[in-house]
Parts: C-alpha cells; sequence; structure tokens
C-alpha cells in the first residue's frame, strides 16, 4: 500500500495553459479549457497526479498526461491509470489545492 499527498498554491498556475498541456489528458485539458476557474482545476490536478506518483512510488515516474482523474456520475473523484483506478481526495481552500491518494 501507497500514501500520497501533494499540495499547490493555486496563484502559481494562473496563466499556464502551457503547462496544461504538458501535463493533463485529452479529456481534463478539455474541462481546463471550459472551466470557470481554470488555475484552480489546473492546480487541483497538478496535486492529484504528484500525490499519485509519491503513492505508486515507481521509477521510472509516469508521464503527467498518462495519469488522468476521472469523475463518477455523484462526483468523487478518481485516478485512472494503466486499466487500474485508485481511489482519491481533492479539496481547495483559499489559495491551495490538496490532494490525497492512497494504492
Amino acid at each position: 500500500m501507497g500514501i500520497g499527498v501533494d499540495i499547490a498554491f493555486i496563484p502559481r498556475f494562473e496563466g499556464k495553459e502551457a503547462l496544461a498541456r504538458k501535463i493533463l489528458s485529452v479529456a481534463e485539458l478539455d474541462q481546463y479549457l471550459h472551466h470557470p476557474l481554470p488555475s484552480q482545476f489546473l492546480a487541483g490536478r497538478f496535486a492529484a497526479k504528484e500525490a499519485f506518483i509519491k503513492a505508486y512510488n515507481t521509477l521510472p515516474y509516469p508521464e503527467l498526461a498518462s495519469i488522468e482523474i476521472i469523475l463518477q456520475d455523484h462526483g468523487q473523484p478518481f485516478i485512472a491509470f494503466a486499466g487500474q483506478v485508485y481511489p482519491l481526495s481533492i479539496a481547495h481552500d483559499g489559495e491551495y489545492a490538496i490532494a490525497f491518494v492512497v494504492i
């Protein structure tokens, strides 16, 4: 079992469309481009992917775009990677986004 957590400073992700194109999957990028708070969205996804890498604990690290955050019908986020699905929690408060993953 692995546990990963990461925190991101949301203002750091303002105007970072180039970064979004590098680290988001195609579906996530579409969500980002249409999101009312794109920097908040990107910071949460970044924190989630970094938390997953910490929990997954393998070298070489996977490309961030290959790690996809998907939402169930009721909005619960999950990590989808290499044909597996992993539980995820993402929270936003003020200028920070935090993510927690358990494998």
